[in-house]
């Protein structure tokens, strides 16, 4: 039970922050398709940061904001899986793509390269960009996140290259993946530091590196596969 005053003090951070969920909502809808709706994120949101003012516990040292930011970014990530609208036939796709990358890599010893992985899936290289094309719209791009340090880099990406969120809480996943970014191809740690350390968004990583935004656009989508490939044995088994 909650006494009047713990009562009153929620009722206050929840009315301080919900701009703070208003925000997170539109920097995530602009990146999502129309079917989505922004009053839907809003929502989920709202029921997080009700959940963050109601468990928040000042004694743990983190900020409030920092808190409610994790509870109602992780509200929204909820309910946009719970009405997933990725086609079956992408999510196949870029599973086909983990798969060329892990026997070209497992075969060569070297990282895959774009015309290899092509190959290996017998398609065109145009076909195989529409796929990460079409594999990066699938996914949910990066909100707000408190800070600009590696670890914000290792909070985020799971969520964004299909690993699993349960994995952060285990030391051995966490070590997995820092290192699996390490050993990625330097343009695409680049663009990876970049595009969530940084927060700069596709078109700004193009101008910086000067190329298209859709070929930064490949890039991120091809590290994503690069890390589901190399970190298999974190991933839960899929059908097809």
């Amino acid at each position: 039970m909650y006494s009047n005053s713990q009562s009153a003090d929620a009722d206050q951070l929840i009315t301080d922050h919900a701009p703070l969920v208003k925000r997170l909502a539109y920097h995530l809808i602009g990146r999502l398709p129309a079917s989505v709706l922004v009053d839907d994120l809003i929502q989920a949101g709202m029921i997080g940061l009700l959940d963050a003012a109601r468990q928040y516990d000042a004694k743990q040292g983190a900020s409030f904001e920092t808190y409610a930011t994790i509870r109602v970014r992780g509200a929204m990530i909820d309910e946009l899986r719970r009405n997933d609208w990725a086609p079956k036939s992408v999510h196949k796709k870029s599973r086909d793509v983990d798969a060329a990358v892990k026997a070209i890599e497992a075969r060569t010893g070297t990282d895959a390269k774009d015309s290899e992985i092509a190959e290996e899936m017998g398609i065109s290289l145009d076909d195989y960009y529409h796929i990460l094309q079409d594999t990066n719209s699938a996914r949910l791009f990066s909100l707000d996140e408190v800070g600009h340090t590696d670890e914000s880099l290792i909070n985020t990406i799971p969520d964004q290259a299909g690993l699993p969120l349960d994995g952060l809480t285990d030391d051995r996943f966490r070590d997995s993946l820092a290192e699996a970014i390490t050993k990625l191809p330097e343009r695409e740690q680049m663009v990876l530091s970049m595009y969530y350390d940084n927060e700069l968004n596709l078109r700004e990583i193009g101008e910086v590196l000067g190329v298209s935004e859709s070929r930064i656009s490949q890039i991120l989508s091809q590290s994503h596969a690069r890390l589901r490939s190399r970190l298999t044995d974190w991933l839960p088994s899929e059908s097809s």
